[in-house]
Parts: C-alpha cells; sequence; structure tokens
C-alpha cells in the first residue's frame, strides 16, 4: 500500500505506471488498447465511471467509447473526424501579475494580547520597511486558551497601542494564513517580501515562506528577518510575552499584568483589556499552565502529550506561528507533522499549536460559530448573514428607509 507522502508526490505519468497504462504523448491513457484516462491538472482523470480500484476496469460502454474518442484518435464509426480543440495545459504555479512595487515588510502573529513587547517587535518592522511600506498582520486564531481575545477585539486594542502603527495593522477576515498575506502581496504587485519575527521563528518563516515561492507567489527576493531574541524570564521589554500577561490575567495578578501593558493607555484602559482577557479566558478553579501559557510549564505539557491526552494523529491542530491548520500524521517526541487540506506539509513543536475544528457548509449556516462570535467563514450563509447585517437595506441588515420613511 502507497503511503500518504507517496500519494501527495506522485504525478499522473507515476499513476499511470503504476497502473499499467500506455500513453499516446498528448495526455491520453489506454489499457489494451481500450481509452481510460487523460492527464487533467497533473493528475488522471479517468472516464471509465465504473472503474474498481486496484482492479481491472469493467469493459467501456459504448457512451464510454464515444466519450473517449473525443479525447484521442476518431472512433472508427466516424468516417469524417472533426477536428478537436487542444486543452490548453494547466498552469503551474501563481498566477502572472505585473511587478509594480518593490518590497513589502511584513509581521504577522498572534499578538494575543498586545504587549509592550510586541511595541519592539512594531518598531523593528518599521525600521526595517523602505520607504514606510509595511503591514501588521494579527492571526485570526481564537480560543479561550491561548488565544482569549478575538480579531476584532485584538485589532482594536492595538490601535489604541500602537497609534504610530495603527494605520498599518491590518483587520482582514482572508488573512488566516501567513501564505495568504504572501499571496495577496503577489497579487498586489509586489516584486519582494520581507517578513519580520521573533528569533525563535525566524527558521519556521524561512523555510515555510521558500518552499512555496514559486507555486503559491512569486517574489525575485524573499527574506526573513530577526526581531532580536526573547527573555521570558527578562524584566525589561525584551522578556514580556503575551504568554506572562495570560498567566497573570489566570492568576488575577493586576500589578504584574499592567506592567506589560504599553503607556499609551492609561490605568482605567489596562484594568478593562484586564478584565475583558479573563472573561474570555473564562477562568474557573482548576486551570493548568501548561494550557494557556505552555513555555511556563512545559514539563506539563509534555506529559499530557505522551499520554496521549492531547494532540493525537487525525486530529486537527493549528500552527499558531502561521495559521495554518492541518490534520495531524505524525508524532514526534515534541513536534507534529500535520497536512492542510491543500497538501502543505509542515511541523510544529508542540507548545506552537492548539487544537482546531474544521467548520463545515452545514455547520456554518448560522451567524455566530459560537456563542459572542460571528461566523466568518467565507462561502457560508452564515456569513453573508453576517455581513449583510451591516449593510443598509440587505435583507438581514438594518431597514432604515422603511424605519424612517414618512407614514
Amino acid at each position: 500500500m502507497k503511503n500518504f507522502f507517496q500519494f501527495l508526490s506522485e504525478s499522473a505519468a507515476q499513476q499511470a505506471a503504476r497502473l499499467g497504462l500506455e500513453g499516446d504523448g498528448h495526455g491520453g491513457w489506454y489499457k489494451d488498447g481500450e481509452f481510460v484516462a487523460k492527464t487533467d491538472k497533473g493528475r488522471l482523470k479517468f472516464y471509465n465511471k465504473r472503474q474498481r480500484v486496484g482492479q481491472q476496469d469493467p469493459p467501456q460502454t459504448d457512451k464510454e467509447k464515444r466519450l473517449s474518442a473525443t479525447t484521442s484518435e476518431p472512433a472508427q464509426q466516424e468516417p469524417v473526424p472533426q477536428p478537436q480543440a487542444q486543452e490548453p495545459p494547466a498552469q503551474e504555479g501563481p498566477p502572472p501579475v505585473e511587478k509594480t512595487k518593490g518590497t513589502l515588510t511584513i509581521a504577522f502573529g498572534r499578538f494575543n494580547p498586545p504587549t509592550t513587547g510586541h511595541e519592539k517587535l512594531l518598531d523593528t518592522v518599521a525600521s526595517n520597511s523602505d520607504d514606510g511600506d509595511y503591514i501588521i498582520v494579527p492571526s485570526r486564531s481564537n480560543d479561550k486558551k491561548k488565544n482569549p481575545l478575538d480579531p476584532d477585539t485584538k485589532v482594536s486594542v492595538m490601535r489604541q497601542m500602537f497609534p504610530q502603527h495603527s494605520e498599518r495593522i491590518v483587520n482582514d477576515p482572508q488573512n488566516r494564513t501567513i501564505f495568504d498575506v504572501l499571496k495577496k502581496a503577489h497579487m498586489d504587485g509586489y516584486a519582494g517580501v520581507r517578513i519580520i519575527g521573533g528569533g525563535d521563528r525566524v527558521a519556521e518563516f524561512e523555510k515555510l515562506s521558500g518552499n512555496y515561492n514559486g507555486k503559491l507567489y512569486q517574489f525575485d527576493n524573499l527574506e526573513v528577518r530577526s526581531a532580536g531574541d526573547r527573555d521570558p524570564d527578562g524584566d525589561d521589554v525584551s522578556g514580556m510575552s503575551a504568554s506572562k500577561q495570560r498567566k497573570a490575567a489566570a492568576e488575577g495578578d493586576f500589578a504584574e499584568f499592567r506592567k506589560g501593558v504599553p503607556s499609551t493607555l492609561n490605568n482605567k484602559q489596562a484594568r478593562e483589556l484586564y478584565n475583558t482577557l479573563r472573561a474570555a479566558m473564562q477562568i474557573k478553579e482548576g486551570w493548568n499552565t501548561w494550557e494557556i501559557a505552555p513555555k511556563f510549564d512545559w514539563i506539563g505539557l509534555r506529559e499530557n502529550f505522551i499520554s496521549n491526552k492531547i494532540f493525537n494523529i487525525g486530529e486537527l491542530v493549528e500552527n499558531l506561528n502561521t495559521g495554518l491548520v492541518g490534520k495531524i500524521i505524525r508524532r514526534g517526541t515534541n513536534y507534529l507533522i500535520c497536512v492542510t487540506e491543500d497538501n502543505i506539509m509542515f511541523k510544529s513543536w508542540i507548545k506552537d499549536v492548539m487544537e482546531a475544528k474544521k467548520y463545515t457548509e452545514v455547520e456554518m449556516d448560522s451567524e455566530e460559530r459560537e456563542p459572542g462570535k460571528p461566523n466568518t467563514l467565507v462561502g457560508t450563509d452564515g456569513f453573508r448573514k453576517y455581513v449583510e447585517k451591516m449593510v443598509p437595506g440587505s435583507e438581514w441588515g438594518k431597514q432604515f428607509i422603511n424605519k424612517y420613511r414618512k407614514k
């Protein structure tokens, strides 16, 4: 039986060879002289709808033979063959876009919650940009343990905390992963991108972004720069982290929490953020540090992983650094190998992932994916209703015309 990796990488020619098919040099494949498949976007497309995987297919019907004849040589019963248009080859790689812009500098991160440590990151992004062309993209990750602030709240707080960068902070539901950001930069005509991240994330960003340059997007220049290493035990800005803030909120220590809030927020605003965070985390008795701030309880996290209580094969997880959601296909000593629905493979340390729920079209017809959290899954009825609520005069929106018209 083929393993998973072979399945992902096998080309149409390799599949055909494994099945014992003969090619005509024009994308058509034959078995014992009978047309059975053609190359379509790099994969085999079968024309015998009654095929049996791993077994000899039953003979084609007359209808299937007529269908196959249009993609190969004319059938014998057709005395005057009609010319057939050649199917254009499947496009490989990203769509071609004229490069009219230079280099875009990007920071993609969780910022949950934003802290004084993030201010250093944002300043580094700005100083490393070309002519101030940079964006800050907060991830869309949201759960009560590691990402308690929803995206809208998080962006609002960040714009208050960092007013000098407020216009560069992007709030776009389409930017769920670092790849979404890079693909948009490609479509916007940028010739290059520069990703800025913490020192502990540079290698991860370098590998992922480099592996898919030319496949999902195309840049002449793609580089990753470090914003500096962080000391989680330090007392200065370099030691401040979102993990520390979540831990302080869970422990009810506002004084410690206040140290991580920039002076751009006064004490009242800092207290409001603290209370919002605690409410979102739904703090209860018996909470575990390894769940909300794993870097401060590595032993607890690893014990639960080794005992198979978390992150098992077949489950969905989200990489908190990149936003990628994938199914676990391998468990290492302290890491996971995962594959997304688009067959993108990624490796994550267990401290950098959270459990992910796969929302389907049926599950997402409601306006809220969870109580108090709007449905932001594009393409579902629930998302349409949520957006239309904000559009005056729409079916689900506020009916201002009817409300204020003269009786």
